[in-house]
């Protein structure tokens, strides 16, 4: 079998004497859209930050295309394709739309401040444009042409949230991370939402794992999908097999309604 483009294995992560996952293990396979779902408080968010390097696990290991980066940094992990948004948003308020989609290329400028000082005849400049360029793509790609001069922070939420992914994407991942994309955005919102996150996957190439709380996108759009309950894994496949499993029932619905729809 081929090698997974992102693995688990049997993480778990403690803060003092709460577990917030125990012994999670899962495979996303290059090209997958990869949903994690969950009651409030399951571990889904610190399994994320496992991946991106914001928490280092308890014990376990991630894996990268088979490469073990348990112990990369955020930084690191950016450089080797990780890209991710929040749950709560953590946009520059203060710059323009533009600049912080420029951000995101951050990491792949090659000319740091003493090459830079030389704009003209360095080679900054013409760095400068072909990263504008991209950048330009990935407006016109999530409809934002008409505010790339805003400041971030003046949008309304449902904009600032297609502003966080296009920054996400400017990183130009292999593996794309999102944390509730779709949290707070109405119904219109979250159709856009969703088709450009459907688009990434299958026109960009882009690996997709997501966290979300709307179950009618989620099983609408995902491949496949993974439940955590209290940090355990309760369920795992393709999302019409998720969605009968009883183990996801009972956790989403209680026990006593679970039985009431024989599933207990």
């Amino acid at each position: 079998m081929a090698t997974p483009l992102l693995a688990g294995r049997g993480i778990s992560l403690s803060f003092g004497g709460i577990n917030a996952l125990d012994g999670v293990a899962f495979a996303v396979e290059k090209g997958e859209l990869f949903s994690i779902i969950g009651p409030n408080g399951a571990g889904k968010t610190s399994l994320l930050n496992c991946i991106s390097g914001r928490y280092r696990p308890t014990r376990g290991a991630v894996l990268l295309d088979g490469q073990d980066i348990t112990r990369r940094t955020t930084n690191q992990r950016a450089g080797l394709g990780i890209g991710r948004t929040f749950q709560n948003l953590a946009l520059f308020g203060h710059m323009t739309v533009l600049d912080n989609i420029m951000v995101g290329r951050h990491h792949q400028l090659s000319h740091g401040f003493l090459t830079g000082m030389i704009y003209w005849i360095g080679g900054a400049e013409r760095e400068e444009q072909t990263h504008r360029r991209e950048v330009e793509e990935i407006i016109d790609f999530l409809e934002i042409q008409h505010i790339r001069g805003e400041i971030a922070g003046t949008l309304p939420y449902g904009l600032r949230k297609r502003v966080e992914l296009a920054r996400a994407v400017a990183l130009k991942p292999r593996l794309l991370l999102l944390d509730e994309p779709m949290a707070g955005m109405n119904l219109e919102e979250k159709e856009d939402m969703a088709r450009y996150i459907i688009d990434l996957n299958e026109e960009w190439g882009i690996t997709v794992v997501m966290i979300e709380h709307d179950m009618g996108v989620v099983m609408d759009i995902s491949h496949r999908v993974m439940v955590l309950d209290f940090g355990k894994k309760i369920a795992e496949g393709i999302p019409e097999d998720v969605q009968r499993h009883p183990d996801v029932r009972r956790a989403y619905l209680g026990a006593d309604e679970a039985a009431l729809l024989g599933t207990a």
